[in-house]
């Protein structure tokens, strides 16, 4: 059984960093893209970055482009989110997921205030 745990969030001012983690287990991690999604108090959840089985293909949303890094190692099935010069709207739940079998994580908060 697939299962995916995050870790890494917490409280951070903004313009400061912060690195999420996402373990995987159950299932062929190097054989799946993987992705961050992220969920606002009252917002749907949106797509934040995607990366392919091998990491060298990556996608991201506008909104953090040139700020956040997505990165996988498949030697320890897992996978990572670098986020740089962190915006109070980036405050939100963030989720691990693997899409193509409907795989996610219980969440990490990231708030960002001062």
């Amino acid at each position: 059984q697939a299962r995916l745990v995050e870790s890494g969030g917490g409280l951070v001012q903004p313009g400061g960093s912060l690195k999420l983690s996402c373990e995987a287990s159950g299932f062929h991690f190097a054989a799946y893209n993987m992705a961050w999604y992220r969920q606002a108090p009252g917002k749907e959840r949106e797509f934040v970055a995607q990366i392919g089985m091998v990491g060298r293909r990556k996608n991201y949303a506008d909104s953090v482009r040139d700020r956040f890094i997505i990165t996988r190692d498949n030697a320890k099935n897992t996978m990572f989110l670098q986020m740089d010069n962190l915006k109070p709207e980036d405050s939100a739940m963030y989720y691990c997921s693997a899409p193509l079998i409907n795989s996610w994580g219980q969440g990490t908060q990231v708030t960002v205030a001062s």
